[in-house]
């Protein structure tokens, strides 16, 4: 079939000539504002409109005067990783009256101002939307108080409205993910995993308190994240009774060795009957029945501040770019809308839709229909306290189904973060589901050397928050042990297969299923989930442990750039690994907010290096003082590190000196990530379920055989949705050569790194959000909340 014309956007062509487009932020902070503040203000500018700050939020746009100042590229310099928002938030009582709206409109006006793109929570979008619809009316009353001219009301006819949603808690229906959430979450997840430490050593237990007055998402899911013992939201309050269910809980976790627990609380959290259940109830209560050791943590304002992650970085940096084109895209009748984010694709979803949808969500909870307030608040949640709930509490051995299934795990490749939270999920549901679990240790290795044991539901106790592979991973591909593997698993008896790894895991199931011609023992149900930091595995956009590891990468590029402030001119050169796939050299250079990055899959020469070095020499002359270039590893075998070193050395004396870094194996080291915390433990609980729905079909005459395609499959993340695909159908999208896939997603990101670099380039918006509707529960894009 042929392939959809791409259709893309020139420099010449994208016009904002002429339009004047004004950023806020308004209600609480978030981190990423500061990022999508900055994409909406080069994106501004790249198309030739003019961009203002509107300081202090609405309060700014009422006061109006240096309130509202034009912005220049300068001017959001260096503020990719600066937490909060540098232009301001504040709330305004004022534009809530329709005399304070009417003094914002005449401070619009007087600049010309009819785009808005509006940063923060409901509230705020709300009132967005309000002033667009008075929008004419109040230009009319203006000037029959003569503060404009009459042909004011006919040229700044319509004012457009463009939001996104900057809130920590994650409360707003329509997007997966607001900016600033996934930061918040690493606040939560880097606290909890200090006080476990503290904890273990006293034998106590923890209640920690974070922010959720009306939206449980964060305690959700930092309680998935790190294993909580018990947790408290106010969309599902718990049954009467709940006191002595979790206090045998605690005390049942404790009589298996466990040294710890850990409670989480979100700050709204309630009963059935609307009664508060704060931290310090629980503390009281722990004490009062067990009698443990027990302290609050209240984590407040800390999950508001600091740097924010890559995530939310490249989150807010798309959604400020769909924000722009959103606003030379509208007219006079298209609604206000918002820029969402569903599965990894941004989309437009009209504002109010949205709005009403997130009201619901509370009127819900006040008449305390609360299994209605969990649908609506959408399937990613939804399936967050279904897996919460899974993993966390154990069924009694009378309920477990029997299935007499063995079902075998293991880890192959190169370690990543986020492995060991995919096989405590897999040990776990497997558990429930009825199966033995075997974990295999040092892959098809140590599985040729029987090197296989049965691991319980207390063996993977406090493995999400641990970095590596604690199963053990080699690289050993399975076809020279063929024999020795099908032998253990005949002596074993095992009847299915969970591979957690990077490409080798590919292309071991590829061999297994090919030995199943010779070798029955294979013909059994085998399911791979992708676990690689340089996420090269075809069939999915995105692998475990490549956000831990972008995180990383772009940690160290803020302290290496912060390490020239105060010098003279500088430009740093990083390679980062990746093999030949460069994900993680284009996607950290857009959240690091790198100048270029030099990868494989885009051939470069020595005119394009001497273009990028003469590019960055005409910004040094400007204000800006400090230059980023990524290249991967293996992007050129002749353009090498010290050679790119060597060349923006000479070429940019006496204009800047360069600097080299190679960040090596700390890409692959560390605690994972939140996100890969997170995405592990889903998809491994989807994995296996399927796992069980295939040994349940193909089970026929005492024994299970499976050799169709669809049995040996990748779970892996496409676009919206997570999908089973059967690997032998993934090789003619792979190129086995340079171990990527032949397509890759995020190469339709580098237009925008270069975009918010001042490069004059190509942008494709084939992938554009189209304006949709908000649909309740939509089918399988749930599963695709690709953070969480």
């Amino acid at each position: 079939m042929a392939k959809p014309e791409t259709k893309k956007i020139f420099f010449e062509n994208l016009s904002g000539a002429g339009k004047a487009i004004a950023v806020l932020t308004s209600g609480g902070d978030a981190q990423g504002m500061n990022a999508a503040v900055r994409a909406v203000v080069r994106m501004g500018l790249y198309v030739g409109a003019k961009v203002y700050f509107i300081h202090e939020g609405y309060q700014g746009m009422v006061d109006g005067g240096e309130n509202i100042e034009e912005a220049s590229w300068e001017s959001v310099s260096s503020m990719l990783q600066v937490g909060g928002t540098v232009i301001g938030s504040a709330r305004c009582k004022e534009f809530r009256s329709h005399e304070g709206r009417l003094k914002a409109a005449l401070n619009l006006v007087k600049q010309g101002i009819t785009n808005l793109c509006v940063i923060g929570g409901d509230g705020s979008l709300t009132g967005a939307n309000l002033f667009r619809e008075e929008w004419s009316g109040l230009l009319t009353e203006l000037v029959e108080q003569g503060s404009i001219e009459a042909d004011s009301v006919q040229k700044y006819s319509a004012l457009h409205i463009v939001g996104m949603v900057g809130s920590i808690d994650n409360d707003f229906c329509g997007t997966d993910m607001t900016i600033g959430t996934d930061s918040a979450l690493h606040r939560i997840i880097e606290v909890v995993d200090a006080i476990m430490t503290t904890a273990q050593s006293h034998q106590r237990t923890f209640v920690l308190e974070v922010m959720g007055r009306h939206c449980g998402y964060l305690a959700l899911v930092s309680a998935l994240a790190c294993g909580a013992d018990w947790v408290l939201i106010p969309e599902m309050p718990p049954e009467d009774g709940w006191e002595d269910k979790m206090c045998s809980k605690l005390s049942a976790t404790r009589s298996r060795g466990t040294r710890l627990n850990i409670i989480i609380v979100a700050e709204g959290a309630i009963d059935r009957h609307g009664k508060p259940i704060t931290s310090g109830i629980v503390k009281d209560l722990v004490v009062k029945c067990l009698g443990f050791d027990t302290r609050v943590t209240i984590l407040g304002h800390v999950q508001r501040g600091g740097t924010p992650s890559a995530f939310d970085r490249i989150l807010a940096s798309r959604m400020g770019v769909e924000a722009v084109l959103a606003l030379l895209e509208t007219t006079a009748n298209t609604p206000a809308c918002v820029v969402s984010l569903c599965g990894n694709q941004s989309v437009r979803l009209p504002l109010m839709e949205c709005v009403q949808m997130t009201q619901e969500v509370q009127r819900a909870m006040d008449g305390k229909r609360f299994e209605e307030a969990v649908k609506l608040r959408g399937r990613s949640f939804e399936n967050n306290l279904r897996t919460y709930k899974l993993l966390a509490h154990r069924k009694p051995e009378s309920e477990l189904p029997v299935s007499n299934f063995n079902v075998a795990v293991l880890n192959v490749g190169a370690p990543a973060a986020g492995m060991n939270a995919a096989v405590r999920s897999a040990v776990r549901v497997g558990i429930s589901e009825g199966h033995k679990m075997f974990a295999v240790s040092d892959g098809f290795e140590g599985f040729s050397k029987g090197q296989i044991r049965e691991i319980k539901w207390a063996d993977v106790g406090g493995w999400t928050g641990q970095g590596g592979s604690l199963l053990g991973t080699k690289r050993t591909l399975p076809a020279k042990h063929v024999d020795k593997i099908a032998e253990q698993m005949r002596e074993h008896n095992i009847n299915a297969l969970l591979i957690v790894g990077g490409f080798e895991a590919f292309e071991s199931l590829l061999q297994l299923c090919e030995a199943r011609a010779t070798h029955e023992e294979f013909c059994i149900p085998m399911c791979m989930l992708p676990a690689t930091i340089s996420n090269n595995v075809p069939g999915t956009d995105l692998s475990i442990g490549a956000d831990t590891a972008l995180n990383a990468i772009v940690e160290t590029c803020d302290r290496i750039k912060q390490s020239a402030s105060g010098t003279k001119r500088r430009v740093f050169i990083i390679e980062t690994m990746g093999g030949y796939c460069g994900y993680l050299a284009s996607v950290g250079g857009l959240a690091a907010g790198a100048d270029a990055a030099y990868i494989y899959e885009e051939p470069f020469d020595i005119r394009d290096l001497q273009a990028n070095v003469e590019h960055l020499t005409e910004k040094m002359k400007t204000s800006i003082q400090r230059g980023l270039v990524l290249r991967n590893e293996n992007c050129n075998e002749n353009y090498t590190t010290d050679f790119i070193y060597q060349l923006y050395s000479e070429e940019g004396r006496g204009v800047f000196d360069s600097r080299k870094n190679v960040l090596g194996h700390m890409q692959q080291g560390g605690a994972p990530s939140p996100f890969d915390r997170n995405f592990g433990t889903k998809i491994s609980a989807k994995a296996m379920q399927w796992v069980t729905k295939k040994l349940v079909e193909t089970f026929r005459h005492g024994r299970v055989f499976a050799n169709t395609e669809d049995s040996c499959c990748l779970l892996g993340m496409r676009r919206r949705a997570l999908v089973f695909q059967p690997v032998v159908q993934l090789k003619d999208e792979t190129d086995f050569v340079h171990r990527i896939p032949k397509e890759q997603w995020w190469l339709k990101l580098r237009p925008l790194m270069k975009i918010l670099a001042k490069y004059k380039t190509s942008y494709d918006v084939s992938d554009s959000g189209q304006l949709e509707h908000v649909v309740r529960n939509r089918p399988k894009e749930s599963d695709a909340s690709v953070a969480m």
